[in-house]
């Protein structure tokens, strides 16, 4: 018997997949058959989209609520659909573009009109992905002409830094102290001692 799947994708975990999620529930698509990725749609290398291939069976439905959402790298979207339904042998629904419903139009002007169509969008997908990454190319060269500093705020020593450190080396303050009076990890601890001593060694 044919069943009913869903596919979600968002690029990062900050995304919300509501939207999606709740085409596909409209759809009647049962939550256990929703298989949600949150990385790029670049390629199809996504843990959750490969359980789904190995799931699907001749005959089943594979609802996606945009062509996007299933990918944005034109020759790989062409791909993996020529598999899904010509090797697979299943049916999928792009929700928001009805002419992208292999269920309709099986005849040729059908099949005709819904491959124009996959090209045109699968097109415009990696358009934009391409134009996404220009943007944001630009917008760090420009934020760093401005002397903007990107990432995440460099943990500055605590005033007092030095006595901490000639404590700690004389074994009168634990290592776990240090780190809690300077609000600082392991790591940044350690890094922060070693461009103290070197900005030290230049004054001597």
């Amino acid at each position: 018997m044919a069943k009913e799947y869903g596919y979600v994708r968002v690029s990062s975990t900050d995304q919300n997949e509501d939207r999606q999620m709740n085409a596909l529930q409209e759809k009647g698509i049962l939550n256990k058959n929703i298989y949600m990725d949150k990385v790029s749609g670049k390629d199809f290398n996504r843990p959750e989209y490969k359980k789904l291939v190995k799931k699907l069976q001749a005959g089943d439905i594979l609802y996606i609520l945009s062509i996007d959402r299933l990918g944005r790298n034109y020759e790989e979207i062409q791909t993996q659909w020529r598999l899904l339904t010509k090797e697979i042998g299943i049916d999928i629904c792009v929700i928001d573009m009805p002419l992208l419903n292999t269920r309709n139009g099986k005849d040729l002007m059908g099949t005709f009109i819904a491959d124009l169509v996959l090209q045109i969008l699968s097109f415009v997908a990696q358009n934009e992905r391409e134009t996404i990454r220009k943007r944001q190319a630009q917008g760090i060269a420009a934020a760093k002409a401005k002397g903007v500093h990107l990432g995440r705020p460099v943990k500055k020593a605590p005033d007092g830094f030095t006595e901490l450190i000639k404590l700690w080396e004389k074994k009168k303050i634990s290592l776990k102290d240090v780190l809690v009076q300077c609000d600082m990890s392991e790591s940044t601890f350690y890094r922060r001692i070693r461009e103290h001593r070197i900005v030290s060694d230049k004054r001597k």
